[in-house]
Formats: structure tokens, sequence, C-alpha cells
């Protein structure tokens, strides 16, 4: 897209609920082939490798690996906001420089979390009380997928900038590509060549080298607005001021849950193997409606910063509510069909006996309450996309978290049962997610931000009945 050719657009434009949609979708199919990355590990390791195999692929490096990355993915998030509100604002120079610094920092936090993640694999994983019997394989995996970082960290802010000005489709394109990239190698390396959890980490790395590769093509594209030139990589100082500004309180929130994750998989590593097993195979199909929830959050993202670019607060309010009825009832869908057919989902990923019933109660405890998380995800990402960032941080590292952590330090020792693990989810996702409504009803962070950005109208954020 040329700059001259930046006439009309949809998302400040078009029908609402169509627009959001036609964002969706993509941005869905894209989180569902990322997830494939790890899945389709666990899925070929669980069958071919056997179930210590599975808890290390599937379990204890996930919670390690989802603490970096979250933290950038966050950082990621503000390049959005940032990207989008100059887009929708029509300010193609900060435009430009934004686009510059997201890239300088994706190559840079890279390369530090690479070294860190190679160097404390081990240590993070002895700190985590993982069991013997899969400490090996999980240090294994654990040190070749962070040699893969810098590459996944490209390609995820390219697609945040991609994203931004409402490109969804490209990033979906290079994902599916290095996924059936992946289960191929994934095949190859564990099924053909035995390289057991080492094969499905490379082919992990691979891929990722293969989306990384396609991003940079496309920003490297001469006619668009975006256009990275490599000569003007670097950190402008405003650009980079306000893109941390709001990725970094996002990237810490996404690092709350990973913290207190750890907390939770350290107590799940107390009860064994098998259920250690149990919530690595769960934990895949809970991501599954995560991604939707996810998909849901990125188009809010990008829709309320382009909005609040063009100062179009009305459609910002309309696409808030439009954007809660489409999550509800994704919600209800996914907790209908995890409890009609979850033995045999889980099947997919082991057929240990009791694993499988340890798994089947996972999904009965925690499925029925995915709703309960629609504040978390659709209100917090617009409040964010305004450029308002510390009260979300703040609600969801006391809501989610900091109720987790104490959740599980006061009761599990005198109910060391797992239904006390998994019961502090829903009290969690529901008392955060009421806390989310009241603050946007009730709070006046559009105003403030309006005045933050010079805006001569700033209206009440109360939204319409």
């Amino acid at each position: 897209m040329s700059q001259s050719q930046q006439t009309q657009n949809g998302i400040t434009e078009g029908v609402i609920w169509k627009q959001l949609l036609l964002f969706f979708f993509p941005i869905l199919l894209g989180t569902f082939f990322q997830q494939l990355y790890n899945t389709v590990d666990a899925m070929v390791v669980g069958q071919y490798v056997g179930k210590e195999a599975l808890a290390a692929v599937g379990g204890t490096t996930s919670v390690i690996i989802n603490l970096f990355i979250n933290l950038f993915m966050g950082i990621s998030a503000g390049a959005t906001v940032v990207v989008s509100q100059c887009y929708g604002a029509r300010d193609f120079d900060s435009l430009h420089r934004a686009v510059h610094t997201a890239v300088a920092l994706a190559l840079a936090a890279g390369t530090v979390i690479t070294v860190i993640g190679t160097a404390g694999s081990r240590w993070a994983l002895g700190a985590m009380g993982t069991p013997a019997e899969v400490m090996e394989y999980a240090v294994t995996y654990l040190r070749i997928y962070f040699l893969g970082t810098i590459a996944s960290f490209i390609y995820n802010m390219g697609s945040a900038i991609l994203r931004a000005v409402g490109d969804t489709r490209r990033p979906l394109y290079f994902l599916i590509a290095a996924c059936l990239t992946n289960i191929v190698l994934d095949l190859v390396f564990v099924v053909v060549f035995n390289w057991g959890v080492a094969g499905a980490a490379i082919a992990t790395i691979l891929s990722q080298v293969v989306s990384a590769v396609l991003i940079i093509l496309a920003l490297l594209h001469k006619d668009a607005v975006y256009q990275v030139k490599v000569k003007e990589i670097r950190l402008y100082s405003r650009e980079l001021k306000r893109l941390l500004s709001v990725g970094l309180p996002a990237g810490l929130q996404s690092d709350m849950y990973s913290i207190s994750n750890i907390l939770i998989q350290s107590s799940i590593n107390t009860f064994g193997t098998n259920i250690v097993a149990a919530w690595s195979a769960y934990g895949k199909l809970d991501s599954f409606f995560f991604m939707a929830s996810n998909a849901y959050g990125i188009s809010m993202t990008t829709f309320v910063g382009q909005n609040f670019g063009a100062q179009k607060f009305d459609r910002i309010r309309k696409g808030v509510r439009v954007c809660i009825l489409f999550y509800l009832g994704t919600a209800l869908l996914f907790s209908l069909g995890y409890w009609l057919l979850g033995s045999h989902l889980l099947g997919l990923f082991v057929n240990d006996v009791e694993v499988l019933q340890d798994g089947i109660q996972m999904i009965h405890m925690l499925s029925p309450f995915y709703f309960t998380f629609m504040g978390v995800e659709i209100l917090a990402n617009a409040i964010r996309s305004t450029g308002e960032t510390l009260p979300s941080m703040l609600l969801v590292t006391g809501g989610v978290c900091g109720l987790r952590v104490a959740w599980i330090l006061s009761l599990l020792p005198f109910f060391h049962q797992i239904e006390t693990v998994l019961v502090s989810y829903p009290i969690s996702w529901a008392l955060t997610s009421t806390l989310f409504v009241i603050y946007y009803l009730r709070g006046n962070w559009l105003r403030r931000q309006c005045q933050r950005m010079g805006f001569n109208t700033a209206p009440e954020p109360r939204p319409e009945n």
C-alpha cells in the first residue's frame, strides 16, 4: 500500500461488526497456526517418545518460554498501539520512526533473551521442581528452542506492524508456511531420524526462521507506508518512549501471568508425572480457546487504536459492545465442545488411561468458566489501546496473578489436591473481569488519554445504553 492509496480506511469507516470479523478471523487462524508450533511438538513426542517427553515439551518448558515471550509480545502490542494511532491520524513521519524503532527493539531483545534463555535453562527448570525423569528432556528442548528467539521476535514484531495498519492476511500466510514446515520437520526429525525432543525443538526454530524471512521481505516493500529501510533501523527516542509506555506495562502484565503460572506449574509438579502430563495435554486444548480470546484482544487493539487516532470515540464504544457479544458466543462454543468431546481431544496427545482421567477432570472444572475472562481480554485491550496501560497492569496483577499466588500459598499446604489449584482459575477470571467492567464504566480513562494527546473533544467514557 502506498501512501497515496490510503484514501479510505475500513477500520475507521466501515460497518463495525464486519470490520471486526474481517480482522478477527485472519488473526484467529494466525494464532491457531502459531499455537500449532508447540502443539505439534507435544503431539509427536507424546506419541513417539513418551509421556515424560510430553511433560517436558508441553508443561514445564512452556511456562519458562512464555515468561520471556509474553514480555516481548506485550512490547509488540505497544508497537501495534503506536503504529495504529499514527496510521489512524495519518501521521506517516511518526509511523516511519515507530516502525524502525520496533524492528531495532526486536533485534536487541531477541539477542539478550537468547543468551539468558540458553544459559539459564537448567537452573530455571530445577528451581521449578521439574521431576527427575523429565529434566533432561526439558533442558534439551529449552536450550535449542531459545536459539530461535531472534527469528520469533522478528516475526511477532513484524506481524504487529502489519496488523496495526490493517494487514492481517500476510502474517497469516507466513505463519501457515512456517507451521507446515514445522509439521514436516517434526515428523522427519522425530519419527524418521529418531532425534527425540531435540528434533522437535530444531524443527520449531527452523520454522520460525521461515516466518521471520517472509515478514522481513514484506516490511522491505518499497511502496508501503511502513517500509523498513535497513540503514534507518535504530531506536528513535520519542517513539521508543511511546512504545515502551504502552508495551512495557502490557508485557509486565503478561509476565505476571507467567510468574503465577510458574508457581502453579511448580505446584502441579508435586503431584507426579501423570498430573504433569495431563496438565500439559489439557493446556494444549486450553490454549486453543485462549488463542481465540487473544484474537479478539488483538482486534480490539487495532480497532480502538486507529479510531482513537481518528478521534471517533462513539465508534470505539460501539465496537467494544459488538466484540463482547462475539466473545461470549465463542466462549460458549468452546465450553460445550470441550465438555462433550474432551476425552477424544485429549487422546490426540496421550493414551495413558490415568492421564486421560486427570485431563477430563481439568476440562470439567475449567472450561465452563471461559466466559468470565471477557473483561480481562476485551475491556483491557480497548482501554490499553488509547495509551492507558498502568491501570490494566495493576488490575491484572492484583485480580488474576495476586489472587492465584495468595490462593496457592495459603490453601495448597492444607488441601494438597489438584482441585485446590484448578479452582483458582475461574475465581480469578471472574473477579478481574468484574473489576475491568467497573473501571470501563466508571473511570475517566478516555477523557484522560484525549487530554494527553491534545484532542479538542474528550467525551465521557461511559457507554451509551
